[in-house]
């Protein structure tokens, strides 16, 4: 997760893991908040559907999701590793 980012969004994967961009600082889990929302957008879920299991106070954060969402997820990962843009 990169906090204080210019817009929130997906930014692709990088070494085998999915990369977040959020505008909200990290204080006060505001910007593990704005992760957990920009996930669950991106997989068509409810916010409360995805939970944080580690990394509250760290740049690398650990979700679960449902069982349902994880075609969801594989979709979204093949379609960056297909981009080509060199950094996985």
């Amino acid at each position: 997760m990169i906090p204080r980012a210019g817009a929130e969004r997906l930014d692709g994967m990088r070494a085998g893991r999915l990369i977040l961009r959020v505008t909200a600082a990290p204080e006060s889990g505001a910007a593990t908040r704005a992760a957990q929302a920009v996930l669950a957008a991106a997989l068509g879920l409810r916010i409360a559907d995805v939970q944080l299991e580690r990394g509250s106070t760290t740049r690398d954060k650990v979700f679960s999701i449902p069982t349902s969402a994880q075609t969801a997820l594989s979709n979204i990962s093949k379609s960056e590793q297909g981009a080509g843009d060199g950094t996985a």
